[in-house]
């Protein structure tokens, strides 16, 4: 008999009535402890005796806050896009989305990233999410590049500090790369490189009829299904991920860095500040503060650019992640072109500023 992704339709395990009252409960809890993750951070820190002013205060107060809100985002995302799934066939989503012709379906995933404020590890719950919903691949890599590379806060911070010039150079230059990068990805049809489980799920079983039929106590028990599914797999990945992050983030050497990053520095100082990126981990705004103090030290913005993208696009957490997604060759493939893309940024903006 074959092994379904989806559980089968005929039952639900809970009736609508049950699942609705869990929903009631379950909602605003997740939303309370979302909202409430930095208090529980601090005082998970405050049993150890440490602050944030120490290293390794910092480095716990950011385990103990990115673990849970990529848990809870990972839950959420899973959770919704499994009932989302239930109403949309996947040929016909891709159908929708491929934007094989313009990229319009590249567009508009670079596009959602800027208004997702996702670090990278908290936009892979949506990327597993994209892929079990039937989304292409390539349009699902160009949601995985912007999310984390170009958000509001970013920009906002960017025009407070350098002016609108270079916030709109910022933001053109991440939306090309996630949307060039997509569109690559996507023609080189590397789908076989999805970790098998993932091939399954995004593959689906359902049809249209099936999904016609579907009481709303099944498509929630699909959500569920989709938890257990996709979270029990990829758990362990991403705390693992998170610690290697906080390890790191707790120990910056802005001093060092900056002096490979200055203006008299030779061309490999942006190919090095990217390679000093990749082992680091942090979201855009939280790095921000980082790119104003290195400038302020005589780093040149655009190396210091290619640095920020490559903490938050390309950072080792991330990969550790999503190889439990993709295989290496697409995890390769994927680090290569999103490389080239703020390798470009580095010079260009070098090159005009």
């Amino acid at each position: 008999m074959q092994n379904n992704v989806h559980p089968q339709p005929h039952s639900p395990t809970l009736s609508l009535r049950n699942w609705v009252v869990t929903l009631v409960v379950l909602i605003p809890a997740w939303g309370v402890a979302y909202a409430y993750l930095d208090t529980f951070a601090n005082a998970l820190l405050g049993l150890t005796g440490l602050t944030t002013a120490s290293h390794l205060g910092e480095a716990l107060h950011f385990f103990f806050f990115d673990t849970p809100k990529v848990m809870l985002l990972l839950i959420g995302i899973v959770f919704a896009m499994g009932i989302i799934q239930t109403f949309f066939a996947p040929k016909r989503t891709r159908a929708m989305l491929s934007g094989k012709r313009l990229g319009i379906g590249n567009v508009l995933a670079a596009s959602l990233g800027i208004v997702t404020p996702f670090c990278s590890c908290s936009a892979v719950p949506l990327f597993i999410g994209f892929l079990s919903a039937g989304v292409p691949l390539g349009v699902t890599f160009s949601f995985l590049i912007s999310a984390p590379m170009v958000n509001e806060v970013a920009l906002v911070l960017l025009f407070g500090m350098f002016g609108w010039k270079v916030a709109a150079l910022y933001l053109s230059m991440g939306l090309l790369i996630a949307i060039f990068s997509g569109v690559v990805i996507g023609q080189l049809n590397m789908e076989r490189f999805l970790e098998d489980w993932v091939q399954k799920i995004a593959k689906g079983n359902a049809t249209p009829a099936t999904e016609a039929s579907l009481s709303w106590g099944q498509r929630f028990d699909t959500g569920r299904h989709h938890i257990r599914e996709i979270v029990g797999k990829v758990w362990p990945y991403i705390i693992a991920g998170i610690a290697l992050g906080a390890g790191i983030h707790g120990y910056v050497p802005q001093d060092f860095m900056a002096s490979i990053m200055g203006r008299d520095a030779a061309w490999w100082s942006v190919p090095a500040a990217v390679l000093l990126g990749i082992p680091m981990y942090s979201n855009a705004a939280g790095i921000i503060p980082v790119v104003e103090a290195l400038i302020g030290k005589g780093a040149t913005l655009g190396t210091v650019l290619a640095f920020m993208m490559s903490i938050i696009a390309l950072s080792a957490p991330e990969m550790i992640i999503l190889r439990k997604v993709l295989k290496p060759p697409l995890i390769i493939t994927f680090a290569t072109v999103v490389a080239c893309g703020i390798l470009l940024v580095g010079y260009v903006f070098n090159a005009v500023l």
